[in-house]
């Protein structure tokens, strides 16, 4: 008997060849499982932080969301002959390796976004391109579970704080504003963590995507509703804070200082996001007609079909099996106790110690690290400046360098500008991360970097990465961070000179040191 192909080239749906049933759905969620169950300290850690952090809270839907967003085009992909895809087992292996790196590295936001890239990648390997068109909506949405976006906090923080300003003064109130901290002649703010908005921002772009997916079809439309859903969050919190501001301010500080504080800015969050998709609905798309579900056809190669698609479904799982046994293999000896390591130093030349002398401030550092704080004086003309080690004989989740802060600077100091320095020494050049710290008319310059692998860097990326290198390939992966600072008025010019001047007569010293073989006293 001949039958003729609707599409010839195209394999029909997998659950219609003959002599046999749908495989590959199957198999796909014993991927999808597989890799769930491997990674499953990496999503677990995820959940944590939906849980402690309002900001991230929103990860509880994200899931939910994207299964039935897949659910709802079940037709579609069901019509579909799914292919396995060359790419995707490559592309899984390229990201097991990223979560390897970034779990060696402590980088957990990495390992999160790592981890949830495989699903789609298992999704490409057994299913094909075609299943990954169809679900690259409900994929991407996955995403946005990560918490991630810590890193925009300051320029949040700094824009609402110069918003608010802006706007007082254009209303006539009088307004000084010393870092994020702002005086009202009715009282004091302070632009906090809570008030940056990120979390109005992040709930906003979750939404906005979701609104955008459902209710348009072009691109353009789409991505204008999601630059509106990013613009007008950041711009409405603005708003909201100088109104927080004039509220306390005319109610002679007896409003909106207290938990109705945060009452006001989710109800007016509420009112900006119903108001913005109420105006976003004007421009809203009909939904496509559907197409007909394509009548059903043998095919010629049903065992074939079958065979590879175990094939990718058993590849998938090797190597989402390989990389934690990898990871745990680097892990040897973190739960051990670390050499004790007594950090002295002898007097750079032409600095003294100040015995007794206390630093104005004193960087945090996750664990217990062995320090070392001293202030030196110049012997010339006295200035001072403090010296601050913190050195790591093993670094593991939770005791690290570029561990997070919840107040990198306490609750004395705020950051008032960041930066970097090249400076040039008997070594070679030397870059350092400088950073000025305000309280009232009082000044702190602070530079900082890094020794990891031997290397001083003033870069991040880079220090990761080599204790990355140090974990897997079984070498010393101590580190140790470095502050030098000094203490000046607001008048006067920032005293990188002094700190110059110490840095080339200490640095030899120092470098010796950390270098040394861990030891007792």
């Amino acid at each position: 008997m001949n039958v003729q192909l609707d599409n010839p080239g195209v394999l029909p749906p997998a659950a219609l060849l003959p002599g046999g049933r749908d495989v590959a759905l199957p198999a796909l969620l014993l991927a999808l499982a597989g890799v769930a169950l491997l990674y499953h300290a990496t999503f677990w850690s995820m959940v944590e932080l939906w849980s402690r952090s309002q900001t991230f809270a929103h990860g509880y839907m994200i899931v939910p969301i994207s299964a039935w967003l897949a659910w709802r085009r079940r037709d579609r992909l069901a019509a579909l002959a799914h292919r396995p895809s060359p790419w995707g087992v490559p592309l899984l292996a390229l990201l097991g390796l990223a979560w390897l790196l970034a779990d060696a590295a402590n980088v957990q936001v990495v390992e999160q976004y790592a981890a949830t890239a495989m699903l789609p990648a298992c999704v490409l390997a057994i299913l094909g391109w075609p299943a990954v068109r169809v679900l690259a909506f409900p994929l991407a949405y996955l995403f946005l579970a990560v918490p991630f976006g810590e890193i925009f906090l300051e320029p949040l923080i700094d824009f609402t704080a110069s918003f608010t300003v802006a706007a007082l003064q254009l209303t006539g109130v009088p307004v000084f504003r010393d870092g994020n901290n702002l005086s009202l002649p009715t009282g004091n703010w302070s632009v906090v963590e809570a008030c940056s908005g990120l979390r109005y921002l992040i709930a906003a772009l979750a939404l906005g995507a979701l609104y955008a997916h459902l209710n348009f079809r072009s691109t353009r439309r789409r991505l204008a509703v999601m630059a509106a859903a990013v613009l007008v969050p950041i711009l409405a919190n603005g708003t909201r804070a100088y109104l927080i501001v004039m509220l306390g301010h005319l109610s002679n500080m007896r409003l909106a200082v207290g938990v109705d504080h945060l009452v006001y800015g989710w109800l007016f969050f509420g009112l900006v996001a119903l108001l913005l998709f109420w105006i976003a609905a004007r421009w809203r798309e009909a939904p496509p007609l559907r197409a007909a579900r394509p009548a059903p056809a043998p095919a010629r190669a049903a065992t074939t079909h079958r065979r590879a698609t175990m094939r990718a479904c058993g590849a998938c799982l090797a190597l989402a099996a390989l990389w934690p046994a990898l990871a745990l293999a680097s892990h040897r000896g973190d739960g051990g106790v670390p050499p004790a390591m007594v950090l002295t130093l002898p007097d750079p030349p032409a600095w003294r110690r100040l015995p007794g002398a206390q630093p104005p401030w004193r960087a945090p550092h996750a664990g217990t690290p062995a320090r070392y704080a001293a202030t030196y004086a110049r012997q010339d003309d006295g200035a001072q400046v403090d010296l601050q080690l913190a050195w790591y004989a093993r670094q593991s989740r939770g005791a690290e360098l570029l561990a997070h802060q919840n107040q990198p600077y306490g609750a004395r100091w705020v950051a008032l500008a960041h930066g970097t320095q090249q400076l040039a020494l008997a070594g070679g050049p030397l870059a350092v991360r400088e950073s000025v710290l305000a309280h009232g008319s009082e000044r702190l310059l602070v530079w900082r970097f890094y020794r990891q692998g031997g290397v001083a860097t003033a870069e991040p990326v880079l220090v990761k990465l080599l204790l990355a290198q140090a974990k897997l390939l079984g070498t010393r992966q101590d580190g140790a961070e470095i502050l030098v600072m000094a203490a000046y008025d607001e008048l006067a010019p920032p005293p990188r000179a002094s700190l110059h001047a110490f840095l080339r007569a200490a640095l030899p010293a120092i470098g010796r040191r950390l270098q040394e073989p861990p030891h007792g006293a």
